[in-house]
């Protein structure tokens, strides 16, 4: 189960990542190539994938993963873009590294978070802490020392992670 659902995920990636050269269509040459190495992928990660191989198959739950990524994860990277670039022209940047605390159960959770965080420009997440209930984030404009929730940082990225990661 875990190689079918690491090979479509590949495969479809591929897809996804090589479509346009013929229009949106794909060449005989590309789809062979993207079975390929959708298969070297699906065999070599299987034991990664593993016993959880099933929630990927979930179609709710990848509805959700678009719903997150069309909405709130693309807004949140277009008002990241903009206030970076708005610190480049006027050079008011304050840079550090803050503790952000936060409610997560596992390890998917931290994974979808951490993910997010670092999507977006002007942050990268340094190291998850499930022991501390923290992310260790370089933030380009520090403006809390030690937020008391993952808010200012991360805006509704955490909501999500809790509900896509459960």
């Amino acid at each position: 189960m875990s190689f079918i659902v690491a090979f479509m995920w590949s495969f479809v990636l591929w897809l996804v990542l090589t479509a346009g050269s013929k229009g949106m269509l794909w060449s005989t040459e590309e789809i062979i190539a993207g079975i390929i190495f959708a298969f070297v992928i699906g065999f070599s990660t299987r034991n990664i994938v593993g016993e959880k191989a099933k929630r990927f198959l979930n179609p709710i739950r990848v509805v959700g993963f678009l719903v997150y990524a069309i909405g709130p994860l693309f807004w949140g990277m277009v008002k990241a873009n903009l206030d970076v670039a708005y610190r480049v022209v006027t050079g008011k940047i304050k840079p550090g590294i803050v503790k952000v605390p936060v409610d997560l159960e596992n390890e998917a959770q931290y994974t979808i978070l951490s993910n997010s965080i670092t999507l977006t420009p002007g942050t990268l997440t340094i190291d998850a802490c499930p022991e501390e209930n923290a992310l260790y984030v370089h933030w380009i404009h520090v403006t809390e020392e030690e937020p008391e929730s993952s808010e200012p940082v991360a805006g509704s990225f955490e909501k999500w992670a809790r509900r896509l990661g459960k």
